[in-house]
């Protein structure tokens, strides 16, 4: 039988104008960057897919990279789209990146022309789209010009390939200058992915402000500091998780000082009535100038308790104070 969306799955999701442009993303969005790879079922990977859709997630975000192996997300994702979700494309953004490594030679990393028009048509084999929605510098280049960059998804836009164009880990005046040159060139920077939580607040010290000042969306990723701020580390580090294997995060990432902060979080969490982990999303939610944030998933029911943390989006100020108070010590 074939896959047939609820008939509810708009009721309940909050959306966000991204930036000052006409969009609107769900505040949480589906991140694919693990567990829809190769190596994993992807009949788990269509559930969570079929689960996000049904409450109303609507973006769906991959990269070249993405797996593992690299690329193999984006074929799989296809695989999915082709057979699940095609009526169902004009209600869906998805979004690819490119800017890490992808292929052996000089022309398969970074972000020169060469290698982010070649990536983008990869992707889209790969996924079987004529187009996709944003389509994102993964990370800057120290070598490349940033205009060429830029000119690049200028381009991308206006050849139909891609609706709009986002960077990715863009620091506060690169990300500036990108803006910037975007404008001139009249593509106007739809949104920024940089990585922010409770124990990552560089976009703090100036990126926020300037996404907002020019009218730029964010959508955080990494909410949940790959894990750490879930009630897996509650307990000490439990047998298979990354931090056991090395795998995203180190055991020496997990200090006594930081258990004893997830600790105390997870305590303030129980007295809003969430789990860690819905409050963690919550508090990146908190903040207006934030258009969505990425979640990931390894099974649907992850998605279904990520999504409850839109039941309490709202802060007193001395939940805020409490929670500074337990990251400063």
């Amino acid at each position: 039988m074939s896959y047939q969306p609820s008939s509810t799955r708009y009721d309940l999701m909050k959306y966000r104008r991204c930036g000052n442009s006409g969009l609107k993303l769900p505040a949480l969005s589906l991140g694919l960057w693990h567990n829809f790879g190769y190596i994993d079922v992807i009949e788990n990977s269509r559930r969570i897919l079929h689960t996000a859709f049904d409450n109303g997630v609507t973006h769906f975000d991959l990269a070249n990279n993405y797996g593992p192996p690299p690329g193999s997300a984006e074929e799989n994702f296809g695989r999915i789209l082709r057979d699940d979700f095609r009526a169902c494309r004009d209600e869906l953004i998805i979004s690819t990146k490119a800017g890490y490594t992808m292929w052996e030679g000089p022309y398969g990393d970074w972000g020169s022309r060469k290698y982010l028009i070649s990536s983008l048509d990869q992707s889209l084999k790969r996924m079987g789209l004529e187009y996709v929605d944003i389509f994102y510098h993964h990370r800057p280049d120290p070598e490349t010009p940033l205009e060429e960059t830029m000119q690049a998804l200028d381009h991308i836009v206006r050849s139909g390939k891609a609706l709009y164009a986002g960077i990715s880990n863009y620091p506060a005046e690169k990300a500036r200058e990108a803006i910037a040159i975007l404008k001139k060139l009249g593509t106007p920077c739809l949104i920024h992915q940089p990585k922010y939580s409770m124990f990552e607040r560089w976009i703090e010290g100036g990126l926020l402000n300037i996404l907002d000042e020019e009218g730029v969306g964010c959508i955080p990723f990494s909410p949940l500091a790959q894990g750490m701020l879930t009630n897996k580390y509650l307990d000490g580090i439990p047998a298979g998780s990354r931090a056991s294997r090395g795998v995203f995060l180190k055991e020496s990432d997990l200090s006594e000082k930081r258990l004893t902060q997830i600790y105390k979080l997870n305590e303030l969490a129980l007295q809003r009535d969430q789990s860690l982990a819905q409050m963690a999303l919550a508090w990146v939610l908190k903040d207006p100038r934030v258009t969505s944030v990425l979640i990931g998933a390894s099974k649907p029911q992850q998605v279904i308790d990520s999504l409850k943390c839109l039941e309490n989006l709202t802060f007193s100020e001395d939940e805020l104070n409490s929670i500074e108070r337990i990251l400063k010590h």
